[in-house]
């Protein structure tokens, strides 16, 4: 996303703030203080800038849009916290090997166009004994949970309607099911990984 489209879904996501906090303070626990965190594809930036508020991180933000990383700088520096968001691709990441502790990737993994090579890039830049967490849309999910889901997100009539056609036309179809996704993680380097259904979604827990 570029430009007004990037700024539409800014203010969009930016309804759900308190989500970004509690994924925040779920991961800030589980991390010891001084860990490297890298989020692909973070967008705005706002899981990035609530968890660096909450502790001692080293956190990095890789998006492929030029105009999320402008937005997500911006908006680091607005909150006082310090956050290295830069441009890359996903499938070629311009990152070291061996340099994360952990790695999240949320409501994102789904656009990537070489989605297998994306994963063998995250097992590569995390260290070892390092953990990576996707977060992202089932295929199977049907359009009456998205429609509650996206019901319970705080947004104006037209934004409402305009996600769920977003939903309903274009994530939908670049989803994928729970054995397209074992499949792929089978062929990245992981030593182990597990899939778990979460509401309209699946959390995908990987380990180097």
């Amino acid at each position: 996303m570029e430009g007004m489209v990037a700024k539409w879904y800014t203010s969009n996501t930016g309804q759900s703030i308190d989500d970004f906090a509690k994924l925040a303070r779920r991961i800030a626990n589980q991390l010891p203080r001084g860990s490297k965190v890298l989020e692909v594809a973070p967008g705005p930036g706002y899981f990035c800038i609530e968890l660096r508020k909450l502790g001692d991180f080293s956190i990095t933000g890789l998006d492929i849009s030029h105009t999320f990383v402008e937005i997500a700088s911006k908006k680091a520096s607005e909150a006082g916290v310090r956050v290295d968001f830069r441009q890359g691709n996903a499938s070629n990441m311009p990152l070291p090997s061996d340099a994360f502790d952990f790695l999240l990737c949320r409501a994102a993994f789904k656009n990537f166009g070489q989605p297998v090579r994306a994963l063998q890039e995250m097992c590569r830049v995390l260290k070892p004994g390092g953990r990576g967490l996707i977060i992202d849309l089932r295929k199977d999910a049907t359009m009456e949970s998205i429609n509650h889901e996206v019901n319970g997100m705080g947004l104006n009539a037209i934004n409402r309607a305009m996600t769920k056609l977003i939903f309903r036309t274009f994530l939908l179809r670049t989803a994928y099911t729970k054995q397209q996704f074992h499949q792929m993680l089978e062929q990245a380097n992981f030593r182990s990984f597990g899939i778990d259904e979460e509401g309209i979604g699946f959390e995908i827990s990987m380990t180097k």
